[in-house]
């Protein structure tokens, strides 16, 4: 049987914490058993990253194709030019295109499907914008590099721990917009996403899905808000009728309740915090991201840049982790 392709890893933010996780976790790959992956960023910088962490570890500047056979001995790194200062907590704006470019190549070399899947480290956007970063977070700049001839992917974001599995609607945008961002074609275009990559790429042959109410108790009938009267209630109905098995809207107040989500494959909520605090509660530093929706597997870490944990060798791996091994699992 061929070996599988290795998984790519872009670099993510050099004054953060995701290059210490690579290099943290190739150190112990092989009691952690990884799968053979190779970084795209800049080999001189992790050098200097992994002389700082005091981690004994050799680096191999090699191709995608000969990432397999280096991995044992020596970190893969896919390179990327450019001068990227090993300053941690320190952002600086000669590395943004670097950082951009990591991930552009990975992106390129997954969709050649020269690597099997793409695991991301956390990137801030905020030190990207003096590079020409132009797009609202991360995902949306991996649908845009996904584009082909019929158009962009519609990106969407789903965070997971074991079995629970939530997708916020919306994702980076002020409260006050949710409401008019929330329609029809939204909730059903994600609905219909969410479905068909459970089934496609986790193996679940009959997804149970639920989506949240935007209002109090879903609105209590219009009295408390019409958006899920209005809008969430009839799509989830049309949903039915095409065949998605799909409830809703449930009080967001209620669903999380521990009987309660576990009756369905993932759970629809209607912005950023109403799914993102019940996963981080019970899985802070365990939780995956992962993007369905894309041609590629994407996965990355549920936590940002934790500047201030930057290059002491301290934080936890296990979303890192969590994350190499989802990627691993649903490509092998």
């Amino acid at each position: 049987m061929a070996a599988l392709a290795p998984i790519a890893v872009s670099m993510g933010e050099p004054a953060g914490i995701g290059p210490d996780l690579i290099l943290r976790l190739y150190e112990q790959r092989a009691e952690l058993q990884l799968p053979p992956f190779i970084v795209f960023g800049s080999v001189a910088f992790l050098a200097a990253r992994a002389r700082r962490l005091g981690l004994n570890i050799n680096f191999a500047q090699t191709t995608v194709g000969e990432a397999n056979g280096q991995f044992p001995v020596a970190l893969p790194v896919a390179h990327v030019e450019g001068l990227v200062p090993d300053k941690p907590g320190d952002t600086s704006p000669l590395s943004g295109k670097v950082v951009m470019e990591s991930i552009s190549r990975a992106v390129g070399e997954t969709l050649a499907g020269h690597c099997r899947a793409l695991v991301t480290a956390p990137i801030h956007k905020a030190a990207l914008y003096n590079a020409g970063f132009k797009y609202p977070g991360h995902t949306e700049y991996l649908a845009a590099l996904c584009a082909n001839g019929e158009g962009t992917p519609l990106p969407v974001m789903m965070l997971l721990h074991d079995d629970l599995r939530v997708v916020p609607l919306t994702v980076h945008v002020p409260l006050r917009d949710v409401p008019g961002l929330i329609t029809p074609r939204l909730v059903r275009e994600t609905a219909m996403i969410v479905e068909h990559d459970l089934r496609t790429r986790f193996g679940i042959e009959e997804p149970r899905l639920c989506v949240t109410g935007l209002n109090p108790h879903a609105g209590e009938s219009g009295s408390i808000g019409t958006e899920d009267r209005d809008i969430i209630l009839p799509t989830v109905l049309d949903l039915q009728r095409n065949g998605i098995n799909i409830e809703g809207p449930v009080s967001a107040d209620t669903i999380f309740y521990l009987p309660n989500w576990r009756r369905y494959d993932a759970i629809i909520a209607m912005y950023h915090d109403q799914a993102l605090i019940p996963i981080k509660t019970v899985a802070f530093d365990e939780g995956v991201n992962i993007t369905l929706g894309l041609p590629i597997v994407r996965t990355s870490p549920d936590h940002g840049t934790a500047f201030d944990l930057a290059g002491s060798g301290n934080g936890s791996m296990n979303s890192m982790l969590a994350s190499i091994r989802l990627a691993d699992r649903l490509t092998a």
